[in-house]
């Protein structure tokens, strides 16, 4: 390892659906963190690490920061919000935009004296003209002193390549703190039920995934020669007619959730995978203390 090898943790913050998982897939070069053009995609704190010569940098990819209707949205929202205590460097992202609403102030009055550098990143860059870049970059200089500032597309890999170097720049010299294999610390069931998750935020209508979560009842290789992984998943929700939409007619709609998280599954795992859905029904459970820790969102955790 080199003498002056840099190492930090780095927490990517930002209103729901402003491409955090996008980013932070984009920059480890692999897809850990579940993304979706819904709000409140990602639940809990999501660390990855990217590891070059020069540095390793830990991403903590943070639910969006967004006024809780529930216990489960609390829980989202103390998960950000902590981890703003706990980096050496801070990513906002935001849409590149001159109008700077109540969610963006409120991020903006987090950041007031936190004593890291703060990086911000204006995201899909891709979805607006050129010339209205800069106005957005003016807007949000006066709201924040940044360390710097970054136009990109997340999703297209504009200008994403510059965010590392610039990452490093402000950390501190370190020792490695994981292996330059390691690329989450994320468990495998606990991708795996992202994953599914995912297939049905994507399949679904919008008022139904909010209200889901996904559980692995079981999760085991077969061996053998050429080894199969048994994965037995239920989704929760919250209402007996969301079990008949999240079925489908004749079970279609479970079956393309099924079939699509079992493609990226076996993608991830590098194996055969048999997977079984279940759909199950938890009245209210994003308002209970006991079901929210069950599905693996616990405050003590935070």
């Amino acid at each position: 390892m080199k003498e002056n090898f840099k190492s930090g943790f780095v927490a990517i913050i930002g209103r729901p659906n402003v491409g955090k998982s996008t980013l932070m897939n984009r920059l480890i070069g692999q897809k850990i963190a579940i993304t979706s053009k819904k709000p409140q995609t990602t639940r809990n704190r999501i660390q990855t690490v990217y590891t070059c010569e020069e540095g390793q940098i830990i991403f903590l990819d943070t639910p969006g920061i967004h006024k809780a209707k529930n216990k489960l949205g609390e829980y989202m929202v103390e998960v950000a919000e902590r981890t703003l205590k706990e980096v050496d460097a801070i990513m906002w992202l935001v849409e590149p935009s001159t109008f700077i609403g109540a969610g963006e102030q409120r991020i903006a009055e987090e950041l007031k004296g936190i004593g890291v550098p703060v990086i911000l990143i204006i995201n899909k860059i891709d979805t607006v003209e050129k010339e209205k870049i800069l106005p957005a970059i003016d807007a949000y200089r006066k709201v924040c002193d940044f360390a710097e500032i970054i136009p990109c597309s997340a999703l297209r890999g504009q200008n994403t390549q510059d965010i590392i170097g610039c990452i490093l720049k402000y950390l501190p010299y370190g020792p490695m703190y994981y292996d330059e294999d390691t690329i989450t610390d994320q468990p495998q069931r606990q991708i795996v039920a992202e994953i599914i998750r995912e297939k049905a935020l994507h399949a679904l209508d919008a008022e139904i995934p909010h209200g889901i979560a996904v559980a692995i009842e079981r999760m085991k290789t077969r061996p053998g020669k050429n080894p199969i992984v048994d994965i037995d998943a239920t989704i929760i929700c919250e209402k007996d007619s969301h079990k008949g939409i999240i079925i489908g007619k004749q079970g279609a709609m479970l079956k393309k959730i099924g079939s699509n998280a079992r493609f990226e599954i076996e993608r991830m795992l590098q194996s055969k995978v048999n997977l079984k859905l279940w759909v199950k029904v938890k009245k209210d459970w994003r308002d209970s203390d006991f079901m929210i820790k069950n599905f693996g969102y616990d405050r003590k955790e935070i």
